[in-house]
């Protein structure tokens, strides 16, 4: 065993600095990797050269600046991760190798009135499935990343009493579903994950800090800071569609009255529309008419967009991101909606925040959720496990960022 402060606990600690750095980032070059790890060149280049013979590592000619550099990336073969979305009517599962490359990836309706433990065995299958499909043996899986419509307990995984699925409260997926697939299992919140996934490959890339807003079934966002999901202490940061918008207003599913949601969420929304229209359209139908120039669906959709922007100025007076990211379905409406978000911002917002604040649509759509939960099984994993060749079979709640 090595002795703390020991040469060879130091080699160790450094091998695992430069693994996550390589793990978190998908690709870097030498140089990148010592501005980010803190470590001298010639100490990066011995570590890179070591876990290129080990097997850990690939090493790729590049450029930069016009220069020749060498790109580092773990091996695409040193395992993969998976991530499974259960949306509100779809589920999504997407196999990623370490490298940040996405191989397989599917999508399906499902019954979101079935038995949670039914739910579950239906993703487990799913997942099989598409390990197949993409020929990858299941003995290759490092973690997966779920994305749940609800809050996450942080310390228990539970699910929390606001999630879009009554019959979910108190569920703890990853751990049910790690049982089914005998892997670690992290599961996190819907917008969490979305904005984790655009934050790796969407619109949210090289930002430090943003607010990733999701409008749908429901109301929620995702907060990064510095690089990190921020999920408060019990795993419900972010929970803008439960902001009090009037306290007269209609009982909101969680409770209380006049909540964000119940002015922008579809189930409060949609309805305003089958008295002029005989039937209540669907989320993807308003979107469509709207854009085709029906002036009912634009009228709901740039009041859902001056009211979600409202919840949003207050939290960018108290977080001050660089950047808002709107995804959801109603992201589709493009400047339909984001025209009215930007105008409420502009309204309730500090001068100061909304000077530099960028607000722009999502560029990942309905894969958001699925890619973020790539991304979380891969800042997860354990870096230890990758240069010990494999990660043991447990169950976390998302917690740390790797």
């Amino acid at each position: 065993m090595d002795t703390p402060g020991s040469q060879s606990s130091l080699h160790r600690a450094n091998l695992e600095r430069v693994v996550r750095a390589v793990r978190l980032a998908g690709s870097l070059t030498q140089a990148e990797i010592a501005r980010r790890t803190g470590l001298s060149a010639a100490t990066v280049s011995n570590i890179v050269r070591e876990l290129t013979e080990g097997g850990t590592v690939q090493v790729t000619p590049t450029s930069v600046g016009g220069r020749r550099a060498r790109s580092v990336s773990l091996r695409g073969d040193a395992g993969v991760v998976v991530g499974v979305d259960f949306g509100h009517a779809r589920l999504r599962v997407a196999v990623g190798n370490l490298a940040h490359r996405v191989l397989a990836e599917e999508s399906e309706s499902w019954d979101t009135d079935a038995a949670p433990a039914l739910a579950l065995d239906h993703a487990a299958l799913s997942v099989s499935r598409l390990m197949e499909a993409a020929g990858v043996d299941r003995s290759k899986i490092v973690g997966v990343g779920v994305a749940v419509p609800g809050p996450v307990d942080t310390t228990s995984g539970e699910l929390g009493p606001t999630t879009l699925f009554p019959g979910w409260v108190g569920v703890r997926p990853g751990e049910g579903l790690a049982g089914r697939l005998g892997v670690p299992v992290y599961a996190d919140n819907d917008a969490n994950l979305g904005a984790l996934g655009e934050l790796v490959w969407g619109s949210g890339r090289g930002v430090r800090n943003l607010a990733y807003v999701k409008v749908a079934h429901g109301v929620g966002a995702g907060v990064v800071i510095d690089g990190g999901l921020h999920r408060g202490r019990g795993g419900t940061a972010g929970e803008i569609g439960h902001i009090t918008l009037d306290e007269s207003g209609p009982v909101c599913r969680c409770g209380n009255r006049g909540c964000l949601e119940t002015f922008a969420a579809a189930g409060y929304v949609l309805p305003l529309l089958r008295l002029s229209r005989g039937v209540e359209p669907t989320l993807s139908e308003l979107v469509r008419r709207a854009r085709e120039g029906d002036p009912g669906c634009r009228r709901v959709i740039a009041d859902v967009g001056r009211h979600v922007g409202g919840g949003v100025a207050g939290l960018c007076n108290l977080l001050d991101p660089d950047r808002v990211i709107v995804g959801g379905d109603l992201a589709e409406a493009g400047e339909l909606f984001l025209g009215p978000v930007r105008e409420s911002l502009g309204r309730y917002a500090l001068p100061g925040v909304t000077e530099t604040l960028a607000v722009v649509p999502g560029a990942l759509g309905g894969r958001a959720e699925v890619l973020g939960a790539l991304a979380l099984a891969l800042r997860e994993t354990g870096d230890s496990a990758l240069l010990d060749g494999g990660a043991a079979g447990s169950v976390a709640p998302a917690g740390s960022e790797g």
